[in-house]
This record gives structure tokens, sequence and C-alpha cells, in this order.
């Protein structure tokens, strides 16, 4: 597989890795998800990482630059779907994946994403309820 697919949900894109990641895999994503937020206009990429079994800090590594790039972007990052082993590993190796949000399940992510649009970093909560 020389790409991942990349849906366009709304004002959302949605990536489900469906396939072990090698660092060509991941490279290719990092590019293609960019360029499709900037050609999309999408508020928000959500991605869907329940498949794999191991993520090394190479991957790790890309997945953070993701986050970091949609943000300048203007695009919020969810990471959905993390496996139990996935999430030790990324602590054993240090990683803290600064600047991502996760959540446990794909409906769960687009909660986090329709709120971060619904309250952009920066507005008060409580300002925006009056």
């Amino acid at each position: 597989m020389d790409s991942i697919p990349i849906l366009k949900m709304g004002e959302y894109l949605l990536v489900s890795i469906q396939v072990d990641m090698h660092d060509r895999l991941a490279l290719t994503l990092q590019e293609d998800l960019t360029n499709r937020i900037v050609k999309t206009g999408a508020k928000g990429v959500l991605i869907d990482i329940s498949s794999l079994e191991i993520v090394d800090s190479f991957i790790g590594l890309i997945l953070s630059n993701i986050a970091s790039m949609s943000r300048i972007l203007d695009a919020e990052t969810v990471i959905v779907g993390m496996q139990p082993a996935v999430a030790i590993t990324l602590v054993e190796l240090g990683l803290s994946l600064a600047g991502i949000r996760t959540a446990l399940n794909i409906e769960k992510g687009m909660d986090l994403l329709r709120a971060s649009l619904e309250f952009p970093p920066g507005e008060s909560v409580n300002r925006a309820k009056k």
C-alpha cells in the first residue's frame, strides 16, 4: 500500500490506519494529510490507530508532527483507538505526544473535534454560554 485513505466528512478529515505503519508510509501520510487540510479547509483531523499494535519512536514523532502541522493549518487533531500496549510503549520511549488530543473511540474523538470548533482555544467556555 502506497498511501492511507483520507476521507472527508463535513469539516473533518478521517484517517483510519488499517495496515502496519512503516517509515515511508508514515511520511507519505504526513504529506498527504497536510495537503488535504489545505485543499479542503478541514477544521479537524481524526486519526484512528486502533489497528496499530506497534508504534515506534519514529511513528510517534510523525503523529506529533502531523498534529503540529495541522494546528498551524488551523485544524485540530485527535487520535483515537490507541491500544494499551501502544500507550505503554510510548511512555516507555519517553514520547509524550505533546499537542495531540486522544480519545478512546471515534465517537468520543468526534465529540472532541466538535467541541474544539464550538469553543476554539482562547475562548472562554463561560463567555460562550452567555
